[in-house]
């Protein structure tokens, strides 16, 4: 994984195990089952991206344009994701316990089966 501009590109199963995803397009990638959990996404876009069983525990996503991205079943524990734009996206069985989605935008976003224990927002379960 060498290229900052992996739009599209299919990583199913990749150990991403010391690789700096930092300031790479990940636009509409697929990354189904990858470990992302306390990864640095500063600058990294991810818009549209298959994160199917990802887990993205403890990252800072704060701000991202995440519209039409697929989190299903993701794992996002204690993420940060206050003012992100989640648009149309499947977070359908994710796990938001302990995330932060103060300002996020969740129109027309899928939140069937979803745990939501998270924190400020009027969807989450307190």
């Amino acid at each position: 994984v060498c290229s900052s501009d992996l739009k599209g590109a299919d990583l199913t199963g990749a150990n991403l195990a010391g690789v700096d995803l930092k300031g790479r397009d990940l636009t509409g990638a697929i990354l189904n089952g990858i470990d992302l959990s306390g990864k640095d996404l500063t600058g990294t876009i991810l818009k549209g991206a298959d994160l199917t069983n990802v887990n993205l525990s403890k990252v800072d996503l704060s701000g991202k344009d995440l519209t039409g991205t697929i989190l299903d079943r993701a794992t996002l524990s204690n993420t940060n994701l206050t003012g992100v734009i989640l648009k149309k996206a499947d977070l359908t069985n994710a796990n938001l316990t302990g995330t932060n989605l103060t300002g996020a935008d969740l129109t027309d976003a899928n939140l069937t089966g979803t745990i939501l224990n998270c924190i400020g927002h009027p969807v989450c379960i307190q």
